[in-house]
This record gives C-alpha cells, structure tokens and sequence, in this order.
C-alpha cells in the first residue's frame, strides 16, 4: 500500500514516517510538506520516502499525491482500547472506541488515521500504543466539525471510532517492542521516554517558530501603523506610550526567537534537551504572540478591534499557541520536572 503522509517532513511526520516505514504491507511514503533543512535531515533515506513540495492547504499537490497512492495518513490521539495485547500479533484485533478531536482531520472517513490509543489503562501513560487504522474500517466515521475562535483555515472535527476491530498488524513498533516496554512498566522500572510525548518534544520548536510568524506579523504592522498614524500633530510612535510597547514587543520577539533557534538546532543536531529547551521555545514564543498580538489592537485603538484590519484576527490565531502541542502550564511542568530532576505533579 502507497502512503501520503501530511506534513510529513516535520519531526512528528519524520517519526511516523520511519515507523509506517517498518510496517508490513506499506510500499512507497510520500512526504508532502514545505521542506526545511531540518526536516529533510529527519527524514530516513531508505529509497522509498519520497519528498514532495506542498502542503494540505495546496489542493493541486495533495491531490496529485493522492491519485498515485492507497491512503492518506492524518494525526490523532487517545481513545481508548479495552483490552491488552497478550494474544500474538498475527491473530490478534484490537477493539476501539471513542472520539478523538484533531487538527486537520481526515477529508472523507476513508483515509488512513494514527491512534495513540491507551492499552493497558492502569499504567496511565506508560499504557498506550499507537495504530495504524485503515481505510474504511467499519465504525471508522468524522463527527462534528467545530467552529473555532482563530486557526480557522485548519480543518479540526472529531474522529468517531464505533467498536472498530483493528488487525494487531497494525500496531506500530511492532509487538515485542510494545511487551518489553509495558512489561517495564509493570515492575517500576523508568523509561527513558514515552515515544509520543518525545515526538511532542522534538516538534514545539516548530511550533514556536508558528507562535513567532503571528508576532511578529503583528508587531510589523503595529510599527507601521504607529509611523504613519498622525495625533496631536505628530506620529504616535513618539509618544513613549507607544514607542515603549513597541520596544518591549521587539524585545520579547528576538528573545523567543533565540529560544526556538536553539531547540530547532539541538533537534536537528540530534542533542537531548536536558533542561526541557524545546518546551521552553514553545513555552515563551507561544505567550509572545499572545502578549504582542494584544498589543498590536491596543496601539491600533479602535481600529485593532475591528475585522477590516488584520491584527484581530492575529490575536485569535495566538491563543491556540498556549493550549496546543501541550499548554503552556504543561510546558512549565516539563521544565520544572527537567531542571529539578524530581516528578513535580
């Protein structure tokens, strides 16, 4: 089976990339995706990956890819799944149930889903695995569609999964992988990482480097604004009202941006991030954009607040940056638990 993989050349699509890569049954991975450096370095190049410019947002590309391939590979997480994986992969089915709300879901219920599903509920985190659930898996369906705040343009809706039988062919990593960790989990022992919360990690630099396009769109217009805006016989921008928010934007921005450069670095250079940097780089360019976006309207007045100029819309763009990819009270978690070296619950 051909597979498009979405966003495929990020870490996260790099990962499931490798993993759909060892799966039985699977041919030729189409990476579809803006191709950084960094990416194209996390990439395995085994002669069956094949990278492709374009995104999910370049319907011409998407569409080429998807006339050459068998299944389109989409991100979600969590439901649940009742029962462990003790019988042998070969003849195993795994039963699913749940809703699972993702970014970018599925365009029809065909397409192929990634489910970090939990397997064995009394080991909480350290008691999941995830699967591949094919195309047209009965009990397979979207739900709703959400209207929300900002990101409008990302398609988010709920996957239905309806008592869905799923081969344990399609569990990835394999099963003796998945025994060996969970058998680990059992007698106590510590992992070194969970490998979606790793996944997690290694993406918010990219993440950040969102948060930080938002910012400083806004602050550019903000500073233009404030040049050109004339009150009391002269540009806003003298008044220090104005000129010191600005400043304090500009600050914050170049300070987030260090951050983000610093994690996107040691993830492309394959450092482990000991003190939780690429929590900390989604962590303050995620508040940034938030805090710079809200000022943008305030210097705008009137004018910030209304549809017919753009930073409003920034604003509601930024908020997700605080709750997605891990909020910004788990990032702090992360780092406390990194610099401290002790579980801070």
């Amino acid at each position: 089976m051909d597979v498009v993989v979405t966003g495929g050349a990020g870490f996260i699509g790099a990962n499931l990339c490798r993993l759909l890569g060892a799966a039985p049954g699977i041919g030729r991975i189409v990476a579809l995706d803006d191709l950084s450096t960094g990416s194209r370095s996390n990439l395995p190049h085994d002669g069956r990956i094949e990278l492709r410019e374009g995104s999910i947002l370049d319907r011409a590309a998407l569409d080429a890819a998807c006339t050459e391939a068998d299944a389109i590979v989409h991100l979600a997480a969590r439901p649940s799944v009742p029962r462990s994986l003790a019988d042998p992969v070969a003849s195993h089915e795994v039963n699913a149930s749940g809703t699972v709300a993702v970014l970018e879901a599925a365009r029809r219920a065909g397409d192929v889903h990634v489910i970090v599903a939990s397997v064995e509920p009394a080991l909480a985190g350290r008691g999941q695995a995830s699967f591949v659930v094919p195309e047209k898996t009965p009990g397979l369906s979207m739900g709703q569609k959400f209207s929300k705040m900002g990101i409008r343009a990302s398609h988010t809706a709920e996957v239905v999964l309806e008592d869905c039988r799923i081969p344990g062919s399609c569990l990835l990593g394999g099963k003796d992988r998945l025994d060996e960790r969970l058998a680990r989990a059992r007698d106590g022992q510590r992992s070194q990482s969970q490998a979606a919360m790793a996944t997690f990690e290694a993406t918010r630099p990219a993440v950040g480097a969102q948060a930080l396009g938002i910012a400083r769109a806004a602050y550019e217009y903000a500073l233009d604004y404030a040049k050109e805006r004339k009150q009391f016989g002269r540009a806003i921008v003298e008044n220090q009202a104005i000129a010191f928010k600005l400043a304090d934007m500009k600050t914050r921005i170049d300070g987030a941006r260090l951050l983000v450069w610093r994690a996107a670095w040691m993830a492309a250079t394959r450092k482990p991030y000991l003190n939780g940097e690429g929590s900390m780089s989604k962590l303050v360019a995620g508040e940034t954009a938030v805090h710079v976006t809200e000022e943008a309207i305030q210097i705008l007045g009137g004018y910030g607040y209304v549809r017919d100029y753009p930073v409003e819309r920034w604003h509601r763009d930024s908020k997700i940056y605080t709750i997605f990819e891990g909020t910004s009270e788990i990032q702090r978690l992360v780092i406390a638990r990194a610099i401290s070296g002790v579980r801070v619950q």
